[in-house]
């Protein structure tokens, strides 16, 4: 490229400027305070997460705030001093009553010791306990992650709940020995305990886990620390077949509640995938008995007692089909023991109307005060919206539907103070607060903006509307649309046609909400106008638009795309000879059907982890009925499919297109994918450098299928834009 340097600086620049601005993940509200002067007061603690590309890694750190508030209005709220990072943390969580906070960290090994475990205790202005786990050897290590993983207070504030890798046996081979000590006889060896004695011959036995990003994760057990008495117990009388997480004690502290997933006949990927059959169950402490809590044919997650300890409410979708899909709100009450339906699932997104439940998860404390009320964030089309769910009714109210345009998520909700993060294409996350008003008055919210976010110069955007020519309209979902959001430079020569690049993206069942991405951003300060395709099959859009694509991937969401190309070249100021796609895993897939169903649209194209041969993905994939699925097969998992059913897998694939693709492919594969397997990547690689054409492979170790490591997110953005810049010219 010439001046390739200096464009290599200015790029270099650019995202080291964008990657700075940090995302907002947790917060937590304090116990109220009272002033001498008899106001009422609260501190907000909130963890932020940033790139730091000096260390190559993610930090976190955190910032606190005071909220001053008189029951039914914010009176004053500011930062209380500068932030600060935090290390090894690995979970925290504060006590129900506010004077203690448990802290799961890590502590680096010394000399060729192994990393430890330490749970640690404190209270308002001292560590009171640190306990190591790792020492202890009741079982393996701890998880923290947001699938299975917690940190529970029991409501006494004497003890805490959590999940962790059952303890494996240790194992050698049928040949291992050591060697006596000098000077003992056999007699004078102490032996191991039967239990600690390595079992032989297990060496080397396969273990199952529950695929991308949780590769470390086998066979979960709940474990409840006593804090006085320094003991753990790992809860026994929990069925085989199924793996315990997302626990809580239950109310009166006699259980504990949790979520179980199957996993026989064997484990399937977890990750993204709310259509895994499990159930809600209560396991008494004082008995031992396992009670099943809900129907035990559906997937269900995320449930939350509510401050009353009256009732529990979780999210539920049906078992396999779509990876995610449009749940059913469900609440179980204690008490009565009986079922109900809150919110059904939404066929049809309508404007004024509920969109339907599109959310990985509740927020940790979504409850109002009243013990009636919950708060939840959901996408409605391609933004997200804030709204409260009168669970006795089941009548909904936005909270957002006055406020700016963009991407909201509930953070938490305490004694009705409510704390939401809000973001745009163009604004980094900013936090809001707010007092949830009375029932009934819920649309009066009036959000206050805690911690700012100035925007980013040099971006405007829009969403606009499509709707498929009657050709191309679904025989059984006739008159659905879809939405794309199209950034643009807002700088520089109006009169000047910009390039485009087009993302459609992955999943499929997912959507861009118009809130902050950083590679979007970054590209549009570049100079390139940028599409988001939210195709039909996309979420927000109700049921109906994600049963559409089963079966009809690889045209109803390809010519979805290229309808929205088309259109915007036709309306907007844009150069159509300078038109580029980027796309990752599901995304990657349209891009390469793409570039080659119509190969004089697209002269260059970016793909990260694509799909690329459904056929070859299926003996691969930590998901193998998403191979199934969207190609409209039935799955079960005894069966292997027969010559047609492979023909349909591969005939629906990019790979079948490739003798038409014109346009020069940058691929960039993550080595520990477990989802779309590198060699997906590959065998693309080979196909093009087979016919000749312009192609690059980048390849991350250490990254899965995010490919969201910083050293390789910094090095694939600079990368992809140099590609573009040079194929775009």
């Amino acid at each position: 490229v010439p001046q390739a340097q200096p464009r290599v600086e200015e790029l270099s620049e650019l995202y080291r400027e964008l990657s700075q601005h940090p995302g907002l993940s947790t917060a937590c509200l304090g116990p109220d305070l009272t002033t001498q002067y008899g106001g009422k007061y609260c501190s907000l603690y909130t963890e932020w997460s940033q790139r730091d590309l000096a260390r190559a890694e993610n930090i976190k750190f955190c910032r606190q705030y005071l909220i001053f508030h008189d029951g039914s209005s914010i009176v004053y709220s500011g930062p209380a001093g500068t932030c600060s990072e935090i290390k090894d943390e690995l979970l925290s969580r504060e006590s129900p009553s506010g004077t203690l906070k448990a802290v799961l960290r890590k502590v680096p090994g010394k000399g060729k010791e192994k990393e430890k475990q330490f749970l640690e205790v404190w209270d308002q202005n001292r560590k009171v306990k640190s306990i190591d786990l790792t020492a202890l050897d009741k079982h393996g290590s701890v998880y923290d992650d947001d699938q299975f993983g917690c940190l529970a207070w029991s409501h006494s504030e004497t003890h805490l709940l959590y999940v962790a890798e059952k303890k494996r046996p240790k194992a050698e081979s049928f040949f291992e020995s050591k060697a006596p000590e000098l000077g003992t006889s056999d007699e004078d060896t102490e032996q191991p305990k039967k239990e600690d004695a390595p079992v032989k011959g297990e060496k080397f036995v396969y273990h199952e886990d529950w695929g991308e990003t949780l590769s470390t994760h086998s066979v979960p057990v709940l474990c409840v620390l006593d804090i006085e008495g320094n003991s753990i117990l790992v809860l026994e009388g929990i069925p085989e077949h199924l793996s315990p997480g997302q626990a809580f004690w239950s109310p009166e502290d006699t259980g504990v509640v949790f979520v179980g997933w199957w996993h026989e006949p064997f484990r399937l990927g977890l990750r993204h995938c709310t259509n895994r059959r499990s159930a809600l169950f209560y396991m008494d402490l004082t008995g031992g008995r396992c009670e099943l809590l809900s129907e035990d044919t559906k997937a269900v997650w995320s449930p939350r007692l509510s401050p009353d300890g009256c009732r529990i409410v979780y999210l539920e979708n049906n078992v396999l089909g779509p990876h995610q899909q449009c749940s059913r709100l469900r609440m179980y009450d204690w008490y009565t023991r009986h079922t109900s339906t809150v919110l059904e699932a939404v066929p049809r997104q309508t404007w004024g109307a509920f969109p339907g439940i599109y959310c990985g998860a509740l927020p940790g404390m979504c409850w109002a005060a009243d013990s009636r009320r919950i708060l939840l964030d959901t996408a409605q089309r391609s933004q997200q919206d804030v709204f409260v769910v009168d669970t006795a009714t089941g009548t909904t109210t936005s909270l957002t539907a006055d406020a700016p345009q963009g991407s909201w998520s509930v953070l938490t909700i305490d004694r009705d103070l409510l704390v939401a993060r809000f973001s745009t294409p163009s604004c980094p996350p900013m936090l809001k607060v707010a007092v949830l008003p009375t029932a009934g008055h819920e649309a009066q919210t009036k959000w206050i903006c805690l911690q700012d976010a100035p925007p980013v110069p040099g971006i405007t955007w829009g969403i606009r509307t499509l709707q498929c020519p009657p050709e191309q309209e679904h025989p059984q979902y006739g008159g659905l649309d879809f939405d794309a959001i199209l950034m643009r430079p807002s700088e520089g020569p109006t009169a000047q046609k910009l390039p485009l690049v087009v993302m459609p993206h992955g999943g499929p069942h997912s959507v861009f909400t118009a809130g902050w991405m950083l590679y979007p951003a970054a590209l549009c300060r570049v100079g390139f106008a940028v599409l988001l395709v939210n195709y039909r099959g996309s979420l927000g859009f109700g049921q109906d638009s994600v049963d559409s694509l089963p079966g009809n991937v690889g045209t109803q969401d390809v010519r979805d795309v290229q309808l929205c190309v088309e259109r915007v070249l036709q309306e907007e100021t844009l150069d159509a000879s300078r038109v580029a796609l980027v796309g990752g895993s599901h995304g990657g897939f349209l891009a390469c059907h793409l570039i080659g169903q119509f190969p004089d649209t697209y002269h260059a194209c970016v793909v990260r982890n694509p799909v690329v041969n459904i056929a070859s993905m299926v003996a691969t994939t930590d998901i193998p009925d998403w191979c199934l699925t969207e190609t409209g097969l039935p799955y079960k998992p005894d069966a292997l499919p027969d010559l047609a059913q492979w023909t349909k897998m591969l005939h629906k694939s990019p790979i079948r297109y490739v003798e038409q693709v014109r346009a020069p492919v940058l691929l960039m594969l993550g080595e520990d994918d477990r989802r779309v397997p590198p060699k997906q990547g590959l065998e693309y690689y080979r196909a093009l450098k087979a016919r000749g054409l312009p192609t690059r492979l980048l390849w991350y170790p250490g990254n899965n299928h995010a490919l969201a490591g910083v050293e390789a997110e910094a090095d694939g953005f600079m990368n992809m834009a140099l590609w573009l810049l040079k194929h775009l010219q």
